[in-house]
């Protein structure tokens, strides 16, 4: 198994390790299995959140979008492990997410919705609903990490080409002329997707 496929037995030790907390202090502090895998949901969150945050408003706000999605999914293979357990894919020990787990890291998509808001001012977008736009974004990438880390993405659809396909199809749904998503692509440091 590569270290990107999901590992059905994931439990807390690997968990822990992703979140570099060791299971002693971790249930001294935590007081509860629970609490410390929910301690380590919101870890997973604020460094999602701290990687998106790291993608600097540029003059293309269309270029700013695809960049978030590159700081997305970069955060997603950096931390796999806590990337399984923020969404619900991998509950170590029985834990599953609560409806207050599941809301608290929708604060990570507000980088997104400030660069489609820009896009959409800028006449770049289709003027519509950016937060709506933001959460189908989401959703599409979220579907092409979620099987990048499983490993079914191979050649000739590897990951990368998926990607690049995926985003530059993003961005010119949202209404980006073919061309000027191309660009916006090549300017986040995306490859060109082929055809």
């Amino acid at each position: 198994m590569s270290p990107r496929q999901a590992d059905p037995g994931l439990g807390a030790r690997l968990v822990e390790e992703a979140a570099g907390i060791l299971a002693e202090e971790g249930y001294t502090h935590f007081g509860s299995m629970d609490d410390l895998v929910r301690a380590i949901v919101r870890e997973g969150f604020a460094r999602l959140d701290q990687r998106m945050g790291e993608v600097a408003a540029t003059g293309d706000p269309v270029a700013d979008v695809a960049a978030l999605g590159l700081a997305y999914r970069g955060n997603a293979l950096d931390h796999h492990y806590l990337y399984g357990v923020m969404f619900g894919g991998s509950g170590p020990g029985g834990f599953s997410l609560t409806d207050e787990d599941r809301q608290h890291g929708r604060y990570t998509l507000e980088p997104l919705v400030r660069a489609i808001t820009a896009a959409m001012e800028a006449g770049r977008f289709r003027a519509g609903d950016a937060r709506l736009v933001a959460h189908q974004m989401w959703i599409a990438l979220h579907g092409l990490v979620t099987l990048e880390l499983g490993g079914f993405l191979v050649p000739p659809y590897d990951a990368e080409h998926c990607f690049a396909a995926q985003v530059h199809g993003l961005l010119v749904g949202a209404g980006a002329a073919p061309e000027a998503a191309r660009s916006a692509l090549e300017r986040a440091g995306v490859p060109s997707p082929v055809g």
